[in-house]
């Protein structure tokens, strides 16, 4: 059983990098999610971090099954493992399953804001620039301003803005 420190997860990420091998990070972040006793990082974490690496490695069927094992374990992550599941079951052409997955999560009360980001740029990136700025909308509005991921929330809208060909905003005036 391993024990999780952010420091460890770290140096793995870093190594990876630097080796820029998708394939050997993901197996190695898959490993450890198996190891996992207790740490600093969830096993929902770890696993989403899996499922993402196995996703730029191109193997989406081993990252659903990651986002699945991660939505299972129930704990803490990044983002809400379903949105990644909607964006590996666009990538597996799987648009309306995607879509029902994207619907149910618009239905709940909180969404961390960068699940919502997520969920805006997965939509951008398959064709939907009027979802991605309704959803990047919503969270920049939900979003406490002093949350690293406003800015980038606000920068992702007002990105779609310009591609969408739309006048600037109120809101698009506090990019900087």
């Amino acid at each position: 059983m391993a024990y999780v420190t952010r420091e460890h997860l770290d140096r793995l990420l870093e190594r990876a990098l630097l080796a820029d091998d998708h394939s050997s990070l993901a197996r190695q972040l898959d490993d450890l999610a198996h190891k996992y006793s207790e740490g600093d990082v969830s096993r929902a974490s770890i696993l989403v971090l899996a499922a993402e690496e196995w996703r730029a490695a191109g193997q989406p069927a081993r990252a659903m099954d990651c986002f699945q094992r991660a939505l299972e374990d129930g704990g803490e992550a990044s983002i809400d493992p379903r949105a990644g599941i909607a964006d590996t079951l666009f990538e597996l052409e799987r648009p309306d399953e995607a879509r029902e997955i994207i619907e149910a999560l618009r239905a709940e009360p909180a969404i961390q804001p960068a699940t919502a980001h997520n969920i805006a740029e997965t939509l951008v990136a398959y064709g939907d620039l009027r979802g991605g700025l309704e959803w990047a909308t919503q969270a920049v509005l939900s979003c406490d301003k002093d949350d690293p991921e406003h800015v980038a929330l606000l920068r992702t809208r007002y990105r779609i803005r310009v591609d969408l060909g739309l006048p600037e905003d109120d809101l698009d005036a506090l990019v900087s």
